[in-house]
This record gives structure tokens, sequence and C-alpha cells, in this order.
């Protein structure tokens, strides 16, 4: 046994030396880990942030102060125009993507009870920000002349009162949600390029036939390429959630740090041996390339991290249960973001330690298969 260990040790560490000397892969590493999980946070397409709105007030009326006044910061820059022709030029410029145009005789039209009709112009070139802010400035408009309405006429009070309480995260940020599921994504991603450039890259070289020679079994390589570059994932993503997560992006998380990185080691321990396997099948750099686009959409958008899984046809969610992204995603979002213990999330820490040992009885045999083969 004591042998054993020694040679997965040693192995590993051969396998950190090996990446060590590849520029490109550490590139990778940093690059993954660090910008690509800040615009994750910073860069969400669907949310409507800092959006400029132009308007133009012609009834200049305490009901129309009171309608420009509602846009203001982190959702809106609001910039007040004096002429239906700036309105225009700016629209044409792209410096705005809405513009609001209050017309006049608007109070006297509400007050009156008659019809009154504002106009609202966007830019819908800019597709994700126009699609999510018309909905805004429509509800924005309606809530103020309603309220300015209620102050100015005896209205009948609704029996049913509705109070919103958000939870976990009350400001409704996307940048929270962003962010960490960035690193869960990446956790993923990563270990499945490593373990398999590694093999791959073994292969190319010619070291593989060194290692047949020597007095190490299959087993000893693929343990020793999982704990290799499942330990690099680990630190990568511990550093990026302390890093840019908590101290750049100042995105609060409830749980305990250990028990996610316990959590991500039982993915990572998956995972790792599904990139073994799929190097096993490709026979270059390119095909394995190929293979990863196959595995990992269906991963990453299927798994609940993009769309929660009760949305998914149940033909979806019931197959998804093999995959070991599905349970990572689970036990992450409730320790990150819930602040949940072991008592509630052991059920995906056995359905990993399952999947993964299954993965990696399949990968061994099919690594001893094409050892055999090159012997």
């Amino acid at each position: 046994m004591r042998r054993h260990l020694s040679n997965i040790w040693r192995l590993g560490i051969k396998e950190l030396w090996s990446l060590w000397r590849d520029p490109v892969m550490l590139v990778l590493i940093a690059y993954t880990f660090t910008v690509s999980v800040y615009t994750a946070g910073t860069a969400m397409p669907e949310t409507l942030h800092q959006a400029p709105i132009a308007i133009l007030d012609e009834d200049a009326s305490p009901l129309s102060a009171r309608i420009a006044a509602a846009f203001y910061a982190p959702q809106f820059v609001a910039q007040h125009l004096q002429s239906p022709a700036e309105m225009d030029a700016a629209m044409d410029a792209g410096s705005i993507t809405f513009a609001l145009a209050i017309p006049p005789g608007l109070q006297r039209d509400v007050l009156a009870g008659r019809s009154a009709e504002l106009q609202l112009n966007v830019d819908a070139t800019r597709m994700s920000q126009a699609f999510s802010g018309s909905g805004y400035v429509q509800q924005i408009v309606l809530g103020q002349v309603t309220e300015f309405v209620q102050r100015h006429r005896t209205g009948t009070a609704l029996p049913v009162d509705l109070a919103l309480r958000a939870r976990f995260n009350p400001g409704l940020q996307q940048m929270w949600f962003g962010a960490l599921m960035q690193i869960i994504n990446n956790v993923t991603l990563l270990s499945i390029i490593l373990t398999g450039a590694a093999l791959i890259r073994e292969r190319e070289h010619g070291t593989i036939e060194h290692l047949l020679v020597m007095p190490v079994t299959p087993t000893e390589i693929m343990l020793a390429k999982v704990w290799a570059m499942g330990l690099v994932v680990l630190l990568a993503a511990w550093t990026a959630l302390q890093l840019v997560v908590r101290t750049l992006l100042q995105v609060p998380v409830e749980g305990s740090i250990p028990l996610f990185l316990t959590g991500a080691a039982l993915c990572l321990f998956a995972t790792t041996a599904m990139g073994i396997w799929l190097a096993t099948l490709a026979r270059s750099m390119p095909q394995f390339g190929l293979l990863m686009v196959l595995i990992m959409l269906p991963l990453q958008m299927l798994s609940g991290s993009m769309t929660p899984r009760e949305s998914m046809p149940a033909l979806v969610q019931n197959v998804m249960l093999l995959a070991p992204t599905t349970h990572f995603v689970e036990l992450a979002q409730a320790i990150l973001y819930r602040g949940a213990g072991l008592d509630v999330v052991w059920k995906p820490f056995a359905c990993l330690l399952v999947i993964g040992s299954a993965l990696f009885g399949l990968s061994l045999h099919r690594f001893r298969k094409t050892i055999a083969q090159m012997a």
C-alpha cells in the first residue's frame, strides 16, 4: 500500500510540473477563474443597469416632474431634453436607449378622467436592455400616475395587500448569481480540459510509453492525474471565491467554504475521470475539443446553473440526475446562497460519490484497454 501511495504521489507531482511548464494552460486557468468570473458577474445581459433614458417634459406639471424623477440609478441614467429634435438626434446617435416624451396637458387629462398618451421610443438594437427596460418604464409610469391620482381622488382600497420579501438576495442583484455560477461551471469545464489534455499530451509526446515500462499500474496513473488536476482546479476555485467574488465584487457568501470545497472535490473526482474517458476516445486535441462541446453544453445548460431544473421537461430532469454537475449545482447553491449544512446537502454529496465512482470505473476500464492496444 505504501508503494502504491508513493507512486500516485510522485506521478501527481510529475503532472503538476508538466502543467507548470505549459504557459497556455496556466493562462487559461488564470483567465477562467479571474476575468471570466468578473465579467459573468458584472455583464449579465438581462440585467438593467445604468440604462440611458432621455425625458422630454412638455407638460411641466407636478405629475410629469414626478414621473421624470422616478428614473434614477442604478437602473437608469436620466437626462432631460428641451425639444423633440434633441430627442431624435440622441436616439439616432445611439447615446440613449429609451426616450420618454411627456405631452402637454398630461396632468389635466389624467385628473379629468380623459385618455392620455405618453410616447416611449426604444433603441431595439440594444436588445437585452430594450426587452427588459420597456417593461420597467411602463411599470414606473403607471405606478407614478396611479399614486398621483389616488392622492386627488378617493380610491377603493384593495382587500389584499401583497408584501414582497426577497430572501438570500434582497436587492435582486444579478451579480450575486452570475459570479458564483460561473465558478461552478468553470470547475467542471477546466477539470475536464486539464485531465484530458494531460493524457493526450503524453500520448502525442510519447511519454505514455515510458510509463508503460515503469512499475506502475493504470489505476495509479489515473489517480495521479485525478488528484493533481483536481487540486489545481480546487485551489483556483477557492482563490476566485475569495479574491474575485468576496473581495472585488463584494458578493456575500452565506455558507461554509470548507463544506463547499468538499462538494467541489467530489465533483472533481467525477469530472476528472470524465476528462480521462474523453481523452481515451479522442486521437488528438482537436477531436477532444469537439467532444468537449458535445459534453459541456448539456452539462452546463441542463444542470440548473442557468435555468431552474423544475422548468425543464420531466425527461430531461430525470436524465440529468446521472450528471455530476446537477448535484454539484444543487449543493453549491444551497451552501453558498442559503447557508445550508451537511444535514441538508448530504444527498447531493452521496450522489456525487456514487456517480464519481461509476465514472472512474468506466474510465479506468477504457484506459486499460487503450494502454493494452499501445503495448
